[in-house]
């Protein structure tokens, strides 16, 4: 089964040398979870306050500049893994270093065969 873990925090909470050091020990974990065929991929983004949004309202597009929700976490990065099931993924969120300051949220991937089968 493959789930994306999103990864959410206040992104003023982490020091320049605890952000390094949580960089490090994730790519530890992505690097255990390749060697055992679990990781398909993950990365942080760029902080919030480079984002775009872009909405579709009677047709026209309202492009604005930052997240469209105010919130106190941000969406920081996020990891896609494939697992036996929601259990696994719950241990190596659990393991994550965003998780010890924030929030690692899991969703199920919703699979799509047709489209798999059209790409072959």
């Amino acid at each position: 089964m493959k789930y994306m873990l999103l990864i959410y925090g206040a992104e003023e909470t982490w020091t320049e040398e605890e952000r390094k050091e949580c960089m490090i020990e994730s790519m530890g974990i992505c690097d255990e979870l390749e060697a055992e065929g679990k990781w398909i991929a993950s990365s942080p983004l760029h902080s919030v306050t480079t984002a775009t949004s872009v909405r579709l309202r009677d047709g026209k597009r309202q492009i604005t500049d930052g997240p469209f929700a105010e919130t106190t976490e941000q969406l920081g990065g996020y990891y896609i893994i494939d697992v036996e099931n929601l259990d696994e993924a719950i241990s190596i969120a659990s393991r994550l270093p965003p998780a010890k300051k924030g929030t690692v949220e899991i969703r199920p991937l919703f699979p799509l065969p047709e489209l798999a089968e059209k790409n072959q």
